[in-house]
């Protein structure tokens, strides 16, 4: 009989085969007739499960969260879209979470019911209720007038009670005993139900409630200076470029010499590449700066690393993924084994570089950066951001606003990225990149209020890190004791 050819020689016949091995707990039947509770078996099982239960177990020491916060959420959105500028605009779920939220569609007012309950108070608490459930931030001056999606649970806690309520939210153990209340089994949800009925640990001292509430104020000021002092920084740009030329239409097509355009360059036959919006900012750019030169050409070090092996490793080193960056205080990344990164900085960031992101949707991530704070420090950034050390030939809070600018930065970097399905931009292309010089006292007033701009996105951070610490402390007190 012949042999069937094989791609791999013949493998040595084992016999000790590592079996998964099933996690299984026994519970008592009457766990399901409170009928807040589902049927799934992984809800049981996990940590978050165990908490509730010893939590609840006190006789005194907690409370419901419903005796002392509202938690709602606005009936489900039927709008209708329509153009920026006849709209509101509108953020979904997770973009309550980015540093500077972009929105991508805007609803009709008029025709998008209890539209007054989507737009947020500053300081409200918000909640994510499915996907990854249970994640907990504050409403800022980032969401100001913008419609909110529904699939944001909303808690408007007594003021006495708002910092702590927000501190024990963020705690991970409160984190894990919310997911362990959640139901379906693709897309997980959570329900106002809920939370109503989380049992919420009182705090022992009143000073701790105290110094939540004083965190939780702080962290909103300082992401709303974080706010200001870019859109500041942006402004100041934005007044040394004066373009009476209305730019191109977006939605139009052109036309492109191919001997001028095409085969004087390295690029392929991406469109986006010539398109005229990036090219009439270029030209402005260009006669009304004081000098033009490339990021090559300024003394920038920009290089991408090598691709590494995720090697889980739970006393490894935080990988810090290629979206996380652009959120406020992004949940802590898995860990992994660091040794076998061949980089500069074993694949760690320094303080003041920036980061961009290499590859998405021109409508999404693809060609946004950020300067690196003390957040990123002591971390792995994933190898699909593309470093730029300054190297001193340029402020590095400068070049941000130069590169992020919305109308005279953007347009310009998404124009260098290839391909259809998900575009790349080149670290050799970038280092080509003409920036724009201004005079030394200008450049370092821009680049001053970015930089203090993500130092205070860093502070708050730090802060609401701090209120998590705080309330996990006092949980494992409280469990503690007899």
């Amino acid at each position: 009989m012949a042999v069937r050819a094989r791609l791999t020689p013949p493998r040595d016949a084992r016999e000790n085969w590592p079996w998964h091995t099933a996690k299984t707990a026994s519970l008592r039947a009457s766990l399901l007739f409170g009928g807040d509770r589902r049927m799934e078996a992984e809800n049981f099982l996990g940590q978050g499960f165990g908490t509730r239960r010893a939590i609840e177990s006190k006789s005194n020491g907690w409370t419901a969260l419903k005796s002392i916060a509202r938690t709602w959420q606005p009936s489900r959105l039927k709008g209708i879209q329509v153009g920026p500028e006849f709209g509101t605009a509108f953020l979904a779920a997770t973009q309550v979470f980015d540093l500077r939220p972009v929105a991508r569609k805007w609803l009709s007012l008029d025709r998008t019911g209890d539209h007054a309950d989507r737009i947020l108070k500053q300081g409200t608490i918000l909640l994510t209720c499915s996907g990854d459930v249970g994640r907990a931030t504050l409403a800022h001056s980032t969401t100001d007038q913008l419609l909110v999606s529904h699939d944001l649970l909303r808690i408007d806690a007594d003021p006495a009670w708002h910092g702590w309520v927000y501190a024990y939210l963020r705690a991970p153990t409160i984190r894990a005993t919310m997911k362990s209340a959640q139901y379906r089994h693709i897309i997980k949800h959570l329900e106002t139900e809920h939370l109503d009925h989380l049992p919420v640990v009182i705090p022992r001292r009143e000073a701790t409630r105290r110094v939540c509430s004083e965190k939780s104020t702080a962290i909103v000021a300082a992401r709303n200076t974080a706010i200001e002092k870019i859109s500041a920084a942006e402004a100041l740009f934005s007044a040394q470029f004066q373009d009476p030329r209305p730019r191109p239409p977006r939605d139009l097509g052109f036309a492109r010499r191919a001997s001028g355009s095409i085969f004087g360059k390295r690029r392929r036959l991406d469109a986006w590449t010539y398109n005229p919006e990036a090219a009439a900012i270029e030209v402005a750019l260009r006669e009304q700066a004081i000098e033009w030169q490339s990021l090559g050409d300024i003394g920038c070090q920009i290089w991408l690393p090598n691709r590494f092996r995720r090697v889980p490793a739970e006393d490894g080193l935080e990988l810090v993924d290629s979206s996380s960056i652009f959120e406020i205080n992004p949940d802590p990344g898995r860990r992994i084994a660091a040794d076998q990164i061949a980089d500069r900085n074993g694949g760690m960031v320094e303080l003041d570089w920036l980061m961009m992101s290499r590859s998405g949707q021109i409508y999404g991530l693809l060609g946004s950066v950020v300067l690196a704070t003390t957040a990123h420090e002591g971390k792995v950034v994933s190898d699909d951001v593309i470093r730029i050390d300054t190297n001193s030939g340029i402020d590095p809070g400068y070049l941000y606003v130069v590169l992020s600018h919305n109308d005279l930065g953007r347009p310009r970097v998404k124009a260098l990225a290839y391909g259809s399905s998900i575009p790349h931009i080149e670290v050799e292309d970038l280092k080509q990149l003409g920036i724009p010089r201004l005079e030394s006292e200008v450049e370092q007033a821009i680049g001053s209020l970015a930089r203090e701009a993500f130092a205070s996105w860093a502070s708050a951070d730090a802060a609401e890190n701090e209120m998590a610490e705080i309330a996990e402390q006092e949980i494992a007190d409280f469990l503690a004791a007899s």
